[in-house]
């Protein structure tokens, strides 16, 4: 049972993410605004992960200086706040699974941020550097098939939906090419900020490894400019309000069970069975999704969505091919210490270590 515990965890893991595209899809689609639901959100995670990072820390002391604080403000202003607001807007205008496929094109972009701040190398002689430079331009591909192409659209299995979404029906119609493509476009400025932030946090995880506690830091900072930005856009005191309906049920799941336990979750299947394999079991996010669009949102799903996933999927296998390869040619037989995996946060294999 001992060694099934990683692949369960894998799983589950997975399982939970496919949850966060559903649930803000049912979230939005009853009506919540974005800026706001992101919010809210943050805020819960931040009541779960402020004290577990206490008791965690003990009485072992690592202050922030001002410099630290300052850039780990930037660093969540970018991957947390501008991501996430920009993904909320992505679902809310295409579909979960579309959102869920976006995930797959994450450790792409953030390879290819690493290659130009010269943080990797990219070696055309050698066949692990080509397979990443083919999992970029798959990559390409599949996200101008997912904007450009819609193809017939797939009538779900199921008619009946758990969460009665007509609202958001009438304020974005799923049929209209418009919507569609700028629905796109916040996910290609979601997929470039989270690409972004993974090169940033391994800069400043260099010179400060806890990753727990500048997750939590991180989260709290995430949560006071959310506020800022959703008291912006939105100062109608009915739509803050939260009932016992699938408002609030979203953002507790998205900040207990993805904040809290998921993306701490990962970092122990990392622990205990490295980055590469944590990385392999996304496309189950993906195939979770699908299943739980039909399912619960009663949601079908364009060919074109389904021929760009396909893409994001082999560009996905081909940078973490392409990396595993050129790994094992230069590591010797013994298996690398948590801290240089920290490290190499960079690597298109450890970008989903932290996705909030």
């Amino acid at each position: 049972m001992g060694l099934s515990k990683p692949y369960v965890a894998a799983f589950f893991i997975q399982i939970t993410f496919a949850g966060m595209s559903l649930m803000s899809k049912a979230a939005f689609a009853a009506g919540m605004n974005t800026y706001i639901f992101l919010f809210y959100r943050q805020a819960a995670g931040s009541i779960v992960l402020v004290p577990l990072t206490f008791i965690l820390k003990g009485k072992e002391k690592r202050p922030l200086t001002f410099k630290q604080l300052c850039e780990i403000f930037v660093i969540s202003s970018i991957g947390i706040t501008l991501a996430l607001d920009a993904y909320g807007m992505a679902i809310n205008y295409t579909s979960a699974t579309l959102g869920a496929a976006a995930f797959n094109c994450v450790p792409v972009t953030t390879f290819f941020f690493a290659v130009l701040l010269r943080m990797e190398k990219v070696n055309l002689k050698t066949a692990g550097g080509i397979a990443k430079v083919v999992g970029i331009m798959v990559c390409m591909a599949g996200a101008a098939i997912l904007a450009f192409y819609k193809g017939p659209y797939l009538k779900p299995l199921f008619t009946h939906q758990l969460f009665h979404h007509a609202q958001s029906q009438a304020h974005h119609p799923p049929n209209s090419q418009s919507t569609w493509m700028i629905g796109c476009f916040f996910l290609l400025v979601a997929s470039i900020s989270w690409g972004i932030w993974f090169v940033l946090q391994a800069r400043f995880l260099k010179g400060y490894p806890h990753l727990m506690e500048f997750m939590c830091v991180q989260t709290v900072m995430s949560m006071a400019q959310s506020f800022v930005v959703a008291i912006a856009m939105e100062r109608e005191p009915l739509e803050w309000k939260l009932g016992w309906n699938v408002r609030l049920f979203a953002v507790l799941y998205c900040g207990i069970l993805v904040i809290g336990i998921a993306n701490n979750g990962q970092c122990w299947v990392i622990r205990e069975k490295g980055p590469v394999f944590q990385a392999m079991t996304t496309p189950l996010n993906l195939i979770a999704t699908i299943i739980g669009s039909q399912l619960i949102l009663s949601e079908g799903i364009y060919l074109g969505s389904i021929i760009g996933a396909c893409f994001l999927v082999m560009s996905l296998y081909s940078v973490l091919w392409g990396k595993n390869k050129e790994l094992s040619a230069t590591s010797s037989s013994q298996p690398a210490p948590l801290e240089k995996e920290i490290e190499e946060l960079t690597s298109p294999a450890e970008v989903n270590s932290s996705i909030i």
